[in-house]
């Protein structure tokens, strides 16, 4: 003869099943304001990420002449994991030099900054601010 489950079990147990779904996390996208790919560094000429959008998966010594000196908005989409340079700092000038003009840390998201904006040369994946 089979085993007989009690109701009360199969309930109980349905309902953990469903909270721990309904206490998932939802996916940065979900509530992200910037159109930035998951894993990247994106910079835009504009505020509140407007203009031309730029994307950085690594360091970058020397940005090109259409967003160097010109980036208004910014982005941190990259990866984050234990070991793993996560925050992008921002420099003025290139080869990662002169002033850090901006530090982003994992999924944050500058829409404008004006002691910021219009200073990025360069910049680099570190593993902190």
């Amino acid at each position: 003869m089979f085993p007989v489950k009690r109701p009360t079990a199969v309930l109980a147990a349905a309902l953990l099943a469903a909270g721990a779904l309904a206490t998932a996390p939802a996916p940065a996208s979900a509530t992200s304001a910037a159109a930035c790919p998951a894993g990247y560094f994106c910079v835009w000429t504009g505020p509140n990420f407007t203009g031309q959008r730029f994307t950085f998966s690594g360091d970058d010594e020397e940005w090109e002449s259409a967003v160097s000196h010109k980036d208004t908005s910014w982005a941190n989409h990259g990866v984050s994991g234990p070991g793993v340079k996560d925050h992008v700092k921002v420099y003025s000038g290139r080869d990662h030099t002169g002033d850090v003009t901006l530090c982003l840390a994992p999924g944050q998201e500058v829409a404008q900054n004006r002691l910021a904006a219009g200073r990025g040369a360069s910049s680099e994946w570190t593993m902190r601010c």
